[in-house]
């Protein structure tokens, strides 16, 4: 079975993967037929991702088709096509009997810390498993990315009065937007490029755009009357952007880390943290919850797709493709493997 094989940083190789295991009671044999390339398959291509290890079958970003199933299948069905929860998390550790296995003790990510769906076939756990047979293909392979925004927004506790500040307009930084604009809330985004913040203009309908220069945090004031933003989401993974989060938040506001940096962050505790009572949460990965609510709100046209696609390429292309994708200069927002 042929896979693609990220074998270290910077290099793909096209690999003969052994066939699936047989399926186990709980469990689904599938037929992968998109793959979303995001952020962190570009940290892995470029060797900065944080949990990544070689050699590596990438994709997580999965529409799969069902195949066969396990007799503790429960409502999945032969034929249907899904969307992958690419969190394994282990059930026993303490996160994991809280309900919070995005951030398992022991979690492995498909694609990142065991092989993933940039091949012709996989066994997962039908739990894992999210039926979206009302979706396109291209919608399926979104949803998870769309799912990291709903989870930082139900982390920050986005409410309809208040402002949020979205700090990124990568495709990250788009889900959050997304699920900003469904809170009702006033959202603004920042951003070092300008072509992005056009994009989340002309296709996300946001007005209050702020490139990233020495006056950004003049110019959010004066969009917020001197208030600044309630909730800062920060989707860069730049610890500089990071660290500067802090800054754009409101008294009693909340800043929640949605990117990830392997580096130190660094900020001031008196005069930002301390004086304005600041709250500071991580958002990490996604909920089953928040497959159920993504896959409906596409479903239902409430989440508009058509603008996230711009790049698509064959499976055979993929291993010349994605380097190209993974430029500053690509404009990619999201590049979709057809398998």
């Amino acid at each position: 079975m042929k896979a693609l094989q990220l074998t270290k940083p910077l290099e793909y190789q096209y690999v003969t993967a052994p066939e699936p295991p047989a399926v186990r009671a709980d469990e689904a044999r599938l037929r992968v037929r998109r793959v979303g390339i995001c952020g962190s398959d570009y940290a892995g291509f470029l060797g900065t991702m944080p949990f990544y290890t070689y050699p590596r079958i990438p994709g997580h970003e999965l529409c799969v088709e069902v195949l066969a199933v396990g007799s503790e299948a429960g409502r999945i069905r032969v034929g249907d096509r899904c969307s992958v929860e690419p969190y394994m998390n282990c059930g026993r550790c303490h996160a994991c009997r809280k309900g919070r296995g995005n951030c398992c003790e022991n979690l492995k990510v498909l694609g990142v810390m065991m092989d993933g769906g940039l091949t012709g076939e996989i066994v997962l756990p039908v739990a894992k498993l999210h039926p979206a047979n009302a979706l396109s293909a291209e919608q399926c392979a979104l949803v998870e990315t769309l799912c990291i925004g709903a989870h930082a927004v139900s982390r920050g506790a986005l409410r309809p009065s208040e402002t949020a500040l979205v700090v990124g307009a990568g495709p990250i930084g788009l889900s959050v937007i997304t699920f900003a604009q469904l809170s009702g809330a006033r959202t603004i985004v920042l951003d070092i490029n300008p072509q992005r913040l056009e994009f989340v203009r002309a296709n996300l309908g946001i007005p209050d755009v702020i490139l990233v220069d020495d006056h950004a945090v003049e110019r959010l004031m004066a969009a917020t009357n001197g208030a600044m933003a309630d909730v800062v989401f920060d989707a860069t993974g730049s610890n500089l952007a990071m660290s500067k989060a802090l800054e754009y938040s409101a008294f009693g506001g909340r800043v929640v880390y949605v990117g990830i940096t392997q580096k130190e962050l660094s900020f001031r505790h008196a005069p930002i943290l301390h004086r304005r009572e600041l709250t500071l949460l991580g958002s990490r990965n996604a909920l089953p919850e928040d497959f159920t609510r993504t896959i409906q709100l596409i479903a239902d046209a409430r989440i508009d797709t058509r603008p996230w696609i711009t790049h698509m390429a064959e499976f055979d292309e993929a291993a010349e493709q994605i380097p190209i994708w993974a430029r500053p200069d690509s404009r990619v927002i999201k590049g979709i493997i057809k398998l």
